[in-house]
């Protein structure tokens, strides 16, 4: 040691980047991830084609989708990525948006950096800025709305479909708060919206007009046996979740059968415990049965004898919203099965959609879960309404639950840019310098969407920020002409969750990834993964 000789503290093939080029290698893998995306954002943005290992092929602009279906190795880039999908939980739109602004912070501070600001003041001055910018949306950009106010939730909705590439918005965006409004309930003085109430069923053929709201469930199951009705009106449902077979022992057990007449006893009680669970069945009043596990054939055969309609093997979150939506309750045990039980709607049917059959559970009174069955020309069509469906309705199921919207196309991040500019002279220090950065790095939303339309950005931010100054607190980008234009006339209206949750993810991911002075990769093993422990930052 006392000639030099180096020490080997880490394991032999582990890399290590420390100071200055650490925190530049991440940042700039955070800049990659932020313009893969940026030319997604707004009405305008173009569409992704993403193919993967087996060759399925998926086309979108949803930010999350395309984050989740690139396979992103660097341990930054996959930060952003996180921050994507935690958007996606929490609002379902914005997703875009939020990697975007996390991108546009970390190249500010590359500059502030490059001038020596030490990487702490900056996250504490974004962290300031923060915490300004969440103020201002509350008190001054926030304005509030009404869970009754239908013009508005359908204006929410709309909007959330604006950056999708999907006709028919107008119907869709009645179908999605039509659904929203159906499963909102009043809870210790609150409104709670939860979408996971709302099954969506997705069918290719028809166009999207065909696309429609169910007041009860859907479910892509056939009815159990063949010679059952089709359909049954005034359905009174027995909800099970226990297999109507004769139950397997859990220890090995065998029969010793000695005379032909046994065997016959055995298999005559058999049947006989087969036909009692029909005939159990019959007797409460029951003409539809759904089962979550299995339906032995016998069984099935004295049902379809009997006129009852039967579905087996229907998933468990299917039968909680069955539940919710017949005012039946879930019963484990035929044995327990009551009348009290049963759940009822207007009407059981089978209907051949496409190439498969459904079975359709309509008409129940006042259901507190409904189905969406999209439709599509295309397979790919489909599940890009399917995800602009998704943002729909998370959107509207936040504005019911918050009560508050605010001006889109660029206009709040706009006047939360023009209003922090002012801020940063009262905080002071080099903190001032991170709190105009993160202003200006604002902007990089109204910028894309006048890009992405095909407009000079500069004059459109020039104009913006002209009305901002004169209290125009709802200009934003007119991406039919480039200009300002005031977004709320334009009925261009989002969620206020949605810029929260995007400017406090976009600043937090930004301050971690500042604050990483060091990054220490184990080699990789010989199976290609990471060894034990990995990524160490």
């Amino acid at each position: 040691m006392m000639q030099g000789t180096p020490i080997l503290v880490l394991r032999e093939g582990t890399e290590r980047e420390k100071g200055k080029g650490a925190v530049g290698n991440n940042i700039a893998a955070a800049k990659a991830i932020s313009e893969a995306v940026r030319t997604t954002l707004g009405p305008r943005g173009m569409d992704k084609m993403l193919v993967d290992g087996m060759g399925d092929i998926t086309i979108t602009n949803d930010g999350v989708t395309i984050l989740k279906e690139i396979d992103v190795d660097h341990p930054a880039g996959k930060m952003l990525v996180e921050v994507a999908k935690t958007q996606d939980q929490q609002c379902g739109d914005g997703t875009t948006t939020a990697v975007v602004l996390a991108g546009e912070i970390l190249k500010k501070s590359e500059e502030l950096l490059e001038q020596n600001v030490h990487p702490t003041v900056l996250s504490k001055g974004f962290s300031l800025a923060m915490q300004e910018a969440e103020r201002l949306l509350k008190d001054e950009i926030g304005v509030a709305v009404k869970p009754e106010d239908t013009e508005t939730l359908l204006t929410v909705a709309r909007t959330a479909m604006n950056s999708k590439g999907v006709d028919g918005k107008d119907e869709l965006a009645r179908v999605v708060v039509n659904a929203v409004k159906n499963i909102a309930e009043k809870r210790d003085n609150r409104v709670v919206a939860d979408v996971s109430l709302i099954q969506v069923e997705k069918k290719a053929g028809g166009s999207i007009t065909d696309t429609e709201l169910i007041d009860g469930l859907v479910l892509d199951k056939e009815r159990g046996h063949s010679r059952m009705p089709r359909e049954i009106k005034n359905s009174k449902i027995a909800l099970l979740n226990s297999a109507l077979e004769i139950k397997k022992t859990e220890f090995e057990s065998k029969i010793n059968i000695k005379s032909p007449s046994q065997i016959q006893g055995f298999l005559d009680e058999e049947e006989k415990t087969l036909r009692d669970m029909a005939n159990k069945i019959k007797e409460v009043g029951a003409n539809v049965v759904i089962c979550q596990k299995g339906i032995d054939d016998v069984v099935l055969h004295y049902l379809a004898k009997a006129g009852i309609f039967a579905v087996k093997q229907v998933k468990e979150s299917d039968m909680s919203k069955l539940s919710r939506a017949t005012g039946g309750r879930i019963v484990t045990g035929i044995k327990e099965l009551t009348t009290k039980d049963l759940g009822s709607a207007a009407k059981v049917e089978e209907h051949k959609i496409g190439d498969s059959n459904m079975t359709f559970v309509t008409g129940c009174n006042n259901p507190r879960s409904v189905s969406i069955l999209i439709r599509g020309g295309t397979e790919h069509v489909v599940q890009e309404i399917e995800r602009s469906l998704h943002d729909s309705l998370k959107v509207v199921s936040a504005t019911v639950e918050d009560g508050l919207v605010c001006p889109g196309g660029g206009a709040t991040e706009m006047a939360l840019a023009v209003r922090l500019r002012k801020f940063a002279p009262t905080v002071g220090g080099r903190e001032q310098l991170a709190v105009e950065a993160f202003a200006q790095a604002l902007e990089i939303i109204p910028w894309s969407l006048a890009e992405n339309a095909g407009y000079d950005a500069i004059n459109t931010i020039i104009e913006l920020r002209q009305q901002h100054e004169g209290q125009h607190k709802n200009a934003g980008v007119n991406i039919e002409n480039g200009k300002a234009a005031d977004m709320v006339e334009r009925k261009i209206i989002e969620p206020l969750r949605v810029k929260q949750q995007a400017i406090s993810s976009a600043t937090e991911v930004a301050n971690m990834v500042l604050r990483i002075d060091d990054v220490i990769a184990s080699r990789k093993s010989a199976g290609g993964g990471p060894m034990p422990g990995g990524h160490d930052h």
